[in-house]
């Protein structure tokens, strides 16, 4: 059998991405049980499942994945290992977070952080898995879930910390109840799971904060796009990517609407 072109996810791409977000996740799960019973602050914790989940994920890639860029929130574009392409010239690249929600992921037994794992062909998001680790999931493009029914009025996702201007407008006319979460993936996944209907950010995210979600999202049959409705594109020279929508696809023209009128 002819081997795929370079530039085609395999089954094995999508199987690594849910193995490794996976495998993170269950480390990280038990790397903060440990720290939190030595009574370590959660700076400490933060900082100690970074490293370690980058580490793996990174060293993982380039044991099975030689060829390919990285790009990872914790590391360097070259992924922290010798030998793979410059990503800007690389057909296929990994965008990672190791741990998105340090915050979260600092205070046990918060559950709302992640682990995510993507690859992105043609600029485009074309593998993913997001694993919530401290509920034992992992959502991925290789069995994506169904969309159960969309909630009227929708439920719009905010920060714990801060709500958005365009969550608070896109609140505000349509009528919409709040729900607060922490990182970025556990947000999108939320939408993906039915708990909620719009996820609407705007600023002070980068590639790796979406990435994963949005791939995971859309193989789910969710709209993803920026705030102005052109499209989410990954591996770029600047990984800044401020803004996002993930909205249920009933929702999709209105959102747009309200965003940009």
């Amino acid at each position: 059998m002819t081997a795929p072109p370079a530039t085609t996810p395999t089954s094995d791409d999508h199987a690594l991405a849910r193995r490794l977000a996976t495998e993170a996740g269950r480390m990280l799960v038990e790397l903060r049980a440990d720290m939190a019973i030595q009574g370590a602050d959660p700076g400490a914790i933060k900082d100690a499942g970074d490293l370690a989940s980058h580490r793996f994920i990174v060293e993982t890639l380039a044991a099975e994945r030689p060829d390919d860029a990285v790009l990872s929130e914790e590391g360097s574009d070259r992924g922290d290992h010798a030998g793979p392409p410059d990503r800007l010239s690389a057909l296929r690249t990994w965008i990672v977070d190791p741990l998105d929600g340090t915050r979260e992921f600092g205070e046990p037994p918060r559950v709302d952080w992640a682990v995510h794992i993507a690859l992105v062909i043609d600029g485009h998001p074309v593998v993913g898995a997001v694993a919530l680790p401290a509920e034992d999931l992992t959502l991925a493009t290789d069995a994506p879930p169904i969309l159960g029914p969309a909630a009227d009025p929708p439920r719009v996702i905010v920060s714990r910390t801060r709500r958005p201007a365009p969550a608070l407008r896109l609140a505000e006319e349509l009528g919409a109840g709040y729900i607060e979460l922490g990182s970025a993936g556990a947000k999108a996944m939320a939408v993906v799971r039915g708990q909620a209907d719009i996820y609407a950010h705007a600023g002070g995210q980068y590639e790796w904060d979406s990435c994963a979600p949005v791939a995971v999202a859309s193989a789910a049959g969710l709209y993803c796009s920026r705030l102005d409705g052109s499209d989410l594109v990954y591996n770029n020279p600047d990984p800044y990517l401020p803004d996002l929508l993930v909205c249920r696809p009933e929702w999709a023209e209105r959102c747009l609407e309200i965003l940009n009128g």
